[in-house]
């Protein structure tokens, strides 16, 4: 009697601390409140672009992200933010979880991310004019090359870290490095496969470098609160639910982005 009266003690001490659990993460907040919010920037198309007359946005992370609201039933809320202070928003709460973001090591010390459902890889891109300069990565990688990059993206660190003969001219959100290569203020840019596919198709003046291998494969995923892993684990078993019904694929192809 005495083991029995223990295991139900146990299982009901297990069951509340579970509810409280729920009731400290994010997910009962969101829950509670009806409202999902989500950090997204505005500028990374096809995976976010804001549109500023009517202060909407559509995309990739747009189109999961509405998803996961309508599954949780509740509003979805976006949050601007930009690339510099993209974790900071999940760290100080500002926002439940960010829409895509690549995954680094840098990130991972404050932050918690969700599994991945995509993969980018970088590549460098110039202008129509200036692609007989570059033929491979080390031709970026001189004194007489400007190279331009966004504040606070992975794409700053890469170049610094690739490019350190070269003149490296990092510029502040709104501003973005692809524009300064158009205005000719400097020579290259790096960005992802995807980005970079949707620039040239916008600016027929942009051309990829076709150096001999691409860099920095990276998952991208979901920044969401490190110490939250009742709500890590709701995104994560979702994003395994609408992997096997074919969600992130159909999504995928509506946007031209190639899915896991």
């Amino acid at each position: 009697m005495r083991s029995i009266l223990a295991l139900g003690l146990a299982a009901a001490l297990a069951l509340g601390a579970a509810a409280g659990a729920q009731a400290q993460s994010a997910l009962g907040e969101i829950l509670n409140g009806g409202v999902l919010k989500v950090g997204t920037t505005g500028d990374w198309n096809p995976m976010s672009v804001r549109d500023p007359a009517s202060n909407s946005y559509k995309g990739y992370d747009i189109d999961v992200m509405e998803a996961l609201a309508a599954d949780l039933d509740v509003e979805l809320e976006f949050v601007p933010t930009d690339w510099k202070t993209l974790v900071n928003g999940v760290v100080a709460k500002k926002y439940h979880m960010t829409g895509s973001a690549s995954i680094s090591p840098a990130r991972m010390k404050v932050a918690g991310y969700s599994d991945s459902y995509l993969t980018v890889v970088i590549l460098p891109f110039t202008t129509n004019e200036k692609l007989e300069r570059f033929k491979d990565w080390d031709d970026i990688d001189q004194s007489d090359v400007i190279v331009a990059t966004t504040l606070g993206t992975t794409f700053e660190k890469y170049v610094k870290e690739w490019f350190p003969n070269a003149r490296i001219n990092v510029v502040e959100a709104p501003a973005r490095g692809y524009q300064e290569v158009i205005a000719g203020r400097a020579d290259v840019f790096v960005t992802s496969n995807i980005e970079g596919a949707t620039l040239i198709e916008k600016f027929p003046n942009i051309a990829r470098v076709q150096v001999s291998t691409a860099r920095s494969p990276s998952p991208i995923a979901m920044l969401l609160p490190q110490d939250d892993q009742v709500w890590i684990n709701y995104v994560n078993n979702w994003i395994k639910v609408k992997k096997l019904d074919g969600f992130f694929q159909k999504t995928a192809v509506k946007w031209g982005l190639a899915a896991e």
